[in-house]
Formats: C-alpha cells, sequence, structure tokens
C-alpha cells in the first residue's frame, strides 16, 4: 500500500535544473564547455535540397527562401550558443577564486565588465544569462548569481554580497542555540573581521 495516497493526485512540482554550462577542473585550471546532450543538433534536410530539381520555379523560390531562413535560424542558435560561452568562460576568468575556494570566495562582478571583456552589449549580456545555469566544483548556480554588488572591507578590499552572507551564515551556525547573536552582535564580530556592514544589512540578509 502506498503510504501517501495523496500524492498521486498532487501536481510535480519537483523541478530539475540541467546546466547550459560544465566547468570542471582539468588539473591546469578550469575548462568550460557547453552541454551538448541538451542541445539537438540542427540541419536541413536533404530531401528539400533534392526537391529543388525537377521542381517549377515557383516551387523551387520557395524552398530557396525557406532553406534561407532555416540557415539563418541554425546560425542564429549557433551563435547563441557561443555568446554564452563566451560568457561563462569570462566569469571562470574573474572568478577563479570562487572556482577555487567556493562561495565565501565570491568577487563582485557586473554585467557591464563581462560585457566589454566579451564584445557585446550589456543588455546581451543580462538575455544570455537569463535562465541559464553553469555546473561548477561546488554545485550548480544560476548564472546571474555571479553578478553581484560589493562592500569595500577594512583594508581597502572589495567583497561580494555573497561573501557578506557566507560570513553571516557561519556566524549564526556557530552561535550557541541557547544565546543567540543579536543582530549588533553580529555587525560587531563582523566589523572584528573588517568588514563594516550595517545593522539593516544583517536583517536584510
Amino acid at each position: 500500500l502506498d503510504p501517501l495516497p495523496g500524492r498521486a493526485y498532487a501536481p510535480d512540482t519537483n523541478q530539475i535544473v540541467t546546466p547550459e554550462v560544465l566547468i570542471e577542473n582539468d588539473g591546469d585550471g578550469y575548462s568550460v564547455s557547453l552541454n551538448s546532450d541538451e542541445i539537438p543538433r540542427l540541419r536541413i534536410s536533404d530531401d528539400y535540397k533534392d526537391m529543388l530539381s525537377g521542381s517549377s520555379k515557383e516551387v523551387r523560390d520557395y524552398l530557396r527562401d525557406k532553406i534561407r531562413g532555416g540557415n539563418f535560424f541554425i546560425k542564429s542558435i549557433q551563435q547563441r550558443q557561443q555568446t554564452i560561452l563566451n560568457i561563462a568562460r569570462e566569469i571562470v576568468l574573474q572568478q577563479r577564486d570562487f572556482m577555487d575556494l567556493g562561495p565565501a570566495h565570491l568577487k563582485p562582478m557586473r554585467m557591464g565588465q563581462v560585457a566589454e571583456a566579451v564584445g557585446v552589449h550589456e543588455t546581451t549580456v543580462s538575455r544570455a544569462a537569463a535562465g541559464k545555469y553553469m555546473s561548477t566544483p561546488h554545485g550548480i548556480f544560476e548564472m546571474k548569481y555571479f553578478f553581484t554588488h560589493g562592500y569595500t572591507n577594512s583594508d581597502g578590499e572589495v567583497v561580494s554580497n555573497e561573501s557578506v552572507r557566507q560570513a553571516i551564515a557561519q556566524i549564526v551556525k556557530e552561535e550557541s542555540p541557547s544565546r543567540p547573536y543579536s543582530d549588533q552582535d553580529i555587525v560587531k564580530l563582523l566589523s572584528e573581521r573588517g568588514m563594516p556592514v550595517a545593522r539593516r544589512t544583517i536583517a536584510k540578509y
């Protein structure tokens, strides 16, 4: 018997994330590749090309127009995939500390920086990154996760929002359950670590 009989009538809300980009440590650095399993190979069927011979001019003109449209569509898909790959490579280049050490070492990075390095408009980066995921040595992350603002610590170094979140999470994890830290206590602890953060930021995170 099914111990959860109502489950058969519940909607399936589980969503499986399939990364478009695969990042692997190959020993000398990080290799970046597209997940080819999720990219179908598109081509124009030879049947349509064969139909060009022996057909009327009207049919040939129609077929040529559709073949041109199909080739343009295929090239557009290839260009889009290349743009995603170029953006991913630049992310890996600028976020090397994250790849080596994990989320606590994520650096502030703007889309404009990547757009300039890749040679595309910032809106192109935004559209290309939307809804895309990257498989990294530290798990699967949405591509937009790597674009973050930052704070300047006491050493003058700019650290990302995510680094601050990770530091707060570590403090909360290590606190006594019976005597948890107040927001102001966490502000003080972060300040001692060289991260001057406002109390409202602690409350927000």
